[in-house]
């Protein structure tokens, strides 16, 4: 029997007042909470099971809400996201849930709010990968971590490494935008793994720093050390990660 691991967590940092940040693990969510250590979920591989992390944009009012709303209609979507097609289809809906939320066309107090998600959807020897914004997912193979998502950025400059700029998001405009979502399918395999994060972590922590974390721990394990990582390059900003890997009985 084949099964799917997903330790995850979501925590504000150190400098942040509040986290705008949510994440969506099959039916289950965590929205503007805090969790200072993983919550372990372990779930059979069968039906379409989404794991997603959402990052409520900063400078924008209701950051939190549009993360929340995303969050929880990837969740009660999720089983239905068999195909790209499908994925496409429910992040363009999700793009106009939150414009309307903010108000639509009339605006209002939550005018211009948005949100970042990436994620997966785990099938029966397959995963969809999919993103808009910045936030990322990455495969941990035995080759390293492979960022496997797309970010919606701009060329960074000579000498950065990171940027708070992104060309794409759900909401994010007093106007409504069409997204065009990012997602690809990979094949998968009992022992895959896959970091799924907010630049909370990735900004912060190098690369190689995330690789060496996810080569040395399993599970619950990885996903705090890479918290503790992001937390000891002073945590600058949300927090909100899941590790998920397929095993085998």
């Amino acid at each position: 029997m084949r099964y799917v691991t997903v330790s995850a967590l979501s925590h504000p940092g150190l400098l942040r007042e509040r986290n705008e940040d949510s994440l969506v693990v099959g039916p289950w969510t965590l929205c503007a909470t805090v969790t200072e250590s993983p919550q372990t979920l372990v779930f059979p591989l069968g039906t379409p099971l989404a794991v997603a992390v959402a990052d409520g944009l900063g400078g924008h009012p209701g950051g939190e809400v549009a993360s929340a709303l995303v969050a929880r209609r990837i969740a009660s979507l999720g089983p239905a996201l068999s195909s790209e097609d499908a994925v496409r289809d429910a992040l363009s809906a999700c793009n106009r849930a939150v414009y309307e939320a903010a108000g639509g066309d009339a605006g209002g107090e939550l005018a211009a709010m948005g949100t970042t998600i990436a994620g997966v959807v785990v099938q029966v020897g397959s995963l969809l990968v999919f993103n808009v914004g910045d936030s990322r997912v990455f495969s941990a193979s035995p080759d390293g971590l492979h960022q496997v998502s797309v970010d919606d950025s701009p060329p960074l400059e000579p000498g950065r490494r990171t940027t708070s700029i992104v060309t794409q998001c759900l909401g994010g405009s007093r106007s409504y935008r069409a997204v065009r979502p990012h997602v690809t399918a990979e094949s998968l395999s009992p022992g895959d793994r896959y970091l799924i994060c907010t630049d909370g972590l990735t900004d912060p922590v190098p690369q190689d720093e995330l690789d060496e974390l996810m080569r040395e721990n399993d599970d619950g394990r990885a996903a705090f050390e890479l918290w503790k990582a992001a937390i000891a390059a002073g945590g600058p900003d949300n927090i909100t990660l899941a590790v998920v890997r397929v095993a085998e009985a």
